[in-house]
């Protein structure tokens, strides 16, 4: 089982939402997932980023893979 880090879409159109959440890579982008770390919204002015930093680092050193994005954001923010 491949297991991911990835931001689901959430909100309306034209105006999105993100959570950040740890799911198998064959469910598709917004079903089913095993857990939810936080959550990242860039519509507000400073973008807003929020994720539990001791269960990603738990999730990835289990050997969850976090996608680009996520990687990313993770950096900016000092959780990885």
């Amino acid at each position: 089982m491949a297991v991911k880090i990835r931001l689901r879409r959430m909100g309306a159109k034209k105006a999105p939402f993100y959570r950040v959440v740890v799911a198998d890579s064959r469910y598709p982008r917004d079903g089913r997932f095993i857990e939810e770390l936080g959550y990242y919204d860039p519509t507000k002015d400073p973008v807003v980023f929020k994720v539990d930093g001791e269960k990603a680092k738990s999730w990835i050193s289990k050997g969850a893979q976090p996608t680009d994005t996520v990687k990313s954001l993770m950096k900016k923010n000092g959780i990885l």
